[in-house]
């Protein structure tokens, strides 16, 4: 299988278990334990179809439960918002094109062009996150559901403060750690095999459908090629970060977390991590 990191990470995040096969799984999970009010934390896909989006009735009934919603990012916030769109800015001295070579630019230029209407000059001076999110939405199609925008819609519906669980710049660095001609020989090769790139996207959106978080942890490294580094970076560092700050935010009200599905299955899952901190985490499967 190619490697399609940024394409699995884009859609999963922003995976195996010792008990495979052994215990059920599930997108929403209950915590409980010493120190905290119960919570939840749900797994989501950050864009996929709206013929495809469900938002679960056990979803909806552990926001109801719940007195406070946390996402990533708090992706209510204009100050949030401007803020990432700073920071996916290139350096004052570089642009984008700096790290391509020509067929590489004509190959990102044209699809640019045909699929969204812009050419590759005005991402000339965004890092390669913005290009690869923007591709990213075009490949998922025009209907486009996300979970985290229905989320930030319900929380002002029902008046419940929305917030994130890492900052702009916590979330920039990961993908600063990665070379940006790193980033872009990625972006390049999921367009040099559209088929097989959305056939690991319909591939992805069906693991995910089917609430099996080991499933969708396997599948995750194996489009990382086992690149620890890049698996450390993008899951591993984060979801360890994650969870001494769960207990933290969970120690006076019952919340809702709703992360990528990808931090939450395999040995350094969040599931994993929480039940090793002593807390009891339970699949919640209707």
């Amino acid at each position: 299988m190619k490697k399609h990191t940024l394409a699995v990470f884009i859609l999963l995040c922003f995976l195996t278990s010792i008990m495979q096969g052994q215990q059920k799984s599930s997108l929403l999970w209950k915590i409980e334990g010493k120190g905290i009010k119960t919570s939840y934390i749900f797994g989501t896909i950050h864009m996929m179809p709206q013929k495809d989006f469900v938002l679960p009735q056990k979803v909806k009934e552990a926001f109801e439960n719940s007195e406070e919603i946390y996402l990533e990012l708090d992706m209510d916030s204009p100050e949030v918002m401007q803020k990432m769109m700073k920071e996916m800015m290139m350096g004052e001295e570089d642009l984008l094109s700096n790290h391509v070579d020509s067929t590489e630019y004509k190959l990102l230029d044209s699809y640019l062009r045909e699929n969204v209407g812009l050419g590759f000059a005005q991402f000339n001076r965004f890092k390669p996150l913005y290009m690869s999110s923007t591709i990213m939405s075009s490949m998922v199609g025009k209907n486009i559901a996300s979970f985290e925008i229905t989320f930030v819609g319900m929380a002002k519906e029902a008046n419940k403060e929305l917030k994130g669980i890492e900052t702009v710049s916590d979330q920039m660095s990961v993908f600063d750690s990665i070379s940006y001609e790193k980033q872009l020989d990625d972006l390049v090769e999921m367009l040099e095999d559209l088929d097989e790139t959305k056939e690991l996207y319909g591939k992805m959106v069906e693991k995910y459908k089917s609430e099996n978080i080991d499933s969708l942890y396997n599948f995750t490294l194996k489009s990382f090629d086992n690149d620890k580094k890049m698996i450390d970076a993008l899951l591993h560092d984060r979801n360890k970060n994650w969870v001494t700050k769960i207990p933290k935010i969970s120690k006076e009200k019952t919340i809702l977390y709703a992360v990528g599905a990808g931090h939450l299955g395999g040995e350094k899952g969040i599931i994993q991590l929480l039940k090793e901190k002593g807390f009891t985490v339970t699949p919640i499967i209707e």
